[in-house]
């Protein structure tokens, strides 16, 4: 028998899941994370883990990881000190960008310009070019390359990136120039654009592969250390990391090119939601993934997550593929405050984290919380993690009364402003995926996950007008899950740039089998069998003149018309206009992915309709501005069928589920909880 091992991290848990790739049966356990380190809180999760199924080590094939390594060392500006060499006269380059500003008119005044990942002193110049078509202008002057490497061993670079003008048309120069710094400034590893990103614009190519400079460093140590440790371990199992747009890729693979994990970490949940999407049948879904630290919302059409060529960090905004996921600093960790000057109440983005975290924790926190305000109200009746992590209720009471007294209010209506305040601002993350992208929300449901997830959903769904509002079996840990039920992806591009009236299929169609031929080597290079891999190709494509493009499907089969028809309705959708001018097919890209999990969805006894079996005890909460009798449920005694009437809590081991006043909870075939309007 073999088994996959499925680890997410987070802010304030780590997560994670065995599953048995014969049977599908499926094993968890939930840690608290240790931030200094977070391979500490992996290795001993894992331990546990299997300790707890029975599982010996040399039993695990596959180790999975989603990670927030990369986006941390972004965030915090933990990042290597990075050498860039371009092409002579384009040494500016990051520092000129796109001359764009976030914000409203004027924003210019006040925005402070981050400083670039390569600092304009460690940026070098060497004599060379390459023409738009691929030949050689001027050929690479060595000598001069070795004179930049010694400016650039002075400046005492931990990263170096190469990006020569036109270099995604013709490597050559790059490859050369590699060469020459490989052997000056040994050690120190090189990022080259031809292999980052192989298309035209050379800002975006060269932000995209300083970008990966910058947090090669701190990526590669983290995958040595856990490689290392789980060798120690003795499990034979191959680490495998997730991707940004929902893949996996090795931890080679993930070493040299960690650009593509900045959004590693929410991918998971995402992954894990088209899971249960498909089992519950619903195609369309809002997905809300509410942890200690942070929410991540994203939007699933037809069983499909939507995909962006950006990924977005902070002020960084890289071209790599990423899933569509918001991220706001809201989470059951979110410390609310009382700003003396406003006197208005705020939650986060602050959060008190895993260390000392809220106030109910019992680890020395004091300040008030989301957590805090939810034990107040009586939203979470039960100690966590099936009784083993204790909550201490004084103290939680304490810390929300700070915010009682600031505003001059009753305990619990200081408590119940918390909660609105931060649903609020998930709903203003849920409207930029759904809304603001032409999508109406009540065409979707809205599924619910994370340690605080189910007990916001309900709440969400009122404000959204998604019904039902699903709550998945082991909310808490469904990024795991997602970890573990993903697949390999590699995926390659190319340039392509033919206004669609000067191109057709066949031309097409042969850049298209020269990628195909690169991506599945690759794959097979990784143990996939040829009839295992599935391939999948995109186009960027925009009309003639315009500065961005838009990604979209060319399944087998399709003509470059029924391409341009589907991007004028896209165009139209999005921005309400089409232009009278020919489209133009600007990259090609193809993906290759590996053999899906062999995992299924365990359904559950049916029951009765009536949840008393599952009654723990009556129990008071505080809702809609008054105190309300309430029940308490236990999940896992909840058969298919049952009907779980609101005001209610149902507890389980990762999370807790509330049910509002006016709404019913049903339970389906695979333990799905289903909230709708009663």
């Amino acid at each position: 028998m073999s088994y996959r091992l499925g680890v997410d991290v987070g802010g304030t848990f780590t997560d994670l899941l065995v599953i048995d790739e014969d049977t599908g049966e499926t094993w968890r356990e939930k840690v608290p994370s240790t931030p200094d380190d977070p391979s500490r809180a992996v290795i001993a999760g894992a331990r546990a883990l299997c300790q707890k199924a029975g599982i010996t080590p040399e039993a695990l094939s596959l180790f999975l990881h989603g990670t927030t390594v990369a986006t941390n060392a972004v965030l915090e500006a933990k990042i290597a000190r990075v050498g860039l060499v371009v092409t002579e006269g384009y040494r500016h380059i990051l520092q000129i960008a796109r001359s764009l500003v976030p914000g409203g008119l004027a924003a210019w005044i006040v925005w402070p310009k981050p400083e670039p990942m390569a600092p304009l002193e460690a940026t070098v110049e060497v004599p060379e070019r390459i023409a738009a078509d691929g030949s050689v202008v001027r050929p690479v002057d060595a000598e001069a390359v070795r004179r930049a490497c010694q400016r650039l061993r002075e400046e005492r670079v931990e990263a170096v990136t190469i990006c020569l003008i036109n270099a995604y048309v013709n490597p050559a120069h790059e490859r050369e120039v590699a060469a020459i710094v490989a052997e000056e400034l040994p050690g120190v590893p090189l990022s080259l654009s031809s292999d980052i990103l192989p298309e035209m614009q050379e800002y975006e190519r060269a932000l995209t592969t300083v970008a990966n400079s910058a947090v090669r460093p701190t990526v590669a140590r983290y995958v040595g250390n856990l490689d290392r440790e789980l060798k120690a371990w003795g499990t034979p199992a191959k680490l495998h990391l997730l991707r940004s747009d929902g893949g996996l890729m090795t931890a080679d693979k993930s070493a040299e090119a960690p650009v593509n994990l900045l959004m590693s970490g929410p991918a998971g949940g995402v992954a894990g939601a088209v899971f249960v999407a498909r089992n519950a049948g619903f195609p369309n879904v809002l997905t809300l993934d509410m942890g200690g630290t942070s929410t991540d919302v994203a939007l699933i059409e037809k069983y499909e997550p939507r995909l962006r060529r950006e990924t977005s960090v902070g002020h960084l905004t890289v071209r790599a593929s990423s899933l569509d996921v918001r991220t706001v600093g809201a989470g059951g960790g979110s410390i609310a405050s009382v700003p003396e000057l406003t006197k208005a109440l705020r939650v986060g983005p602050q959060s008190a984290g895993a260390v000392p975290g809220p106030a109910a924790y019992g680890r020395g926190g004091e300040l008030p919380t989301v957590t805090d305000a939810n034990v107040v109200l009586g939203y979470l009746p039960e100690n966590l993690l099936g009784g083993t992590f204790r909550l201490d209720r004084e103290a939680s009471r304490r810390a929300v009364q700070t915010i009682a007294d600031a505003l001059d209010l009753s305990l619990m209506e200081a408590a119940a402003g918390i909660i609105s305040i931060v649903n609020e601002t998930m709903f203003g993350a849920l409207r930029l995926v759904s809304v603001q992208q032409g999508y109406d929300p009540r065409d979707f449901a809205l599924m619910a996950f994370g340690g605080a997830g189910p007990l916001h959903g309900n709440a969400m769904g009122m404000l959204m007008g998604s019904w039902p509002v699903i709550i998945p079996p082991s909310p808490g840990i469904l990024c795991a899950y997602g970890d573990a039920t993903t697949r390999l992806r590699i995926d390659a591009q190319r340039s392509f740039n033919r206004l669609v009236t000067a191109t057709n299929e066949a031309e097409v169609g042969a850049v298209i089998a020269t990628i195909v031929d690169e991506v599945s080597g690759e794959l097979r290079k990784e143990g996939v069998e040829r009839s295992d891999i599935e391939l999948r190709v995109e186009i960027d494509i925009r009309y003639k003149g315009q500065a961005f493009e838009l990604p979209l499907p060319f399944p087998p089969g399709s003509t470059i018309a029924e391409l341009a028809a589907r991007f004028d309705a896209e165009h139209l959708r999005l921005f309400t206009f089409n232009l009278p001018v020919p489209q133009e097919l600007v990259n090609i890209r193809v993906i290759a992915l590996g053999r899906a999990a062999n995992v299924t969805a365990e359904r559950i006894p049916e029951g009765t309709g009536d949840p008393s079996a599952a009654k723990l005890r009556d129990h008071e909460i505080w809702m809609d501005g008054a105190a309300r009798p309430a029940v308490i449920y236990d999940r896992t005694r909840l058969r298919a069928g049952d009907r779980v009437p609101g005001p209610a809590i149902i507890c389980e081991m990762d999370a807790t589920t509330l049910v509002h006043t006016g709404h019913v909870a049903a339970v389906d075939a695979f333990g799905n909880i289903l909230i709708r309007p009663d």
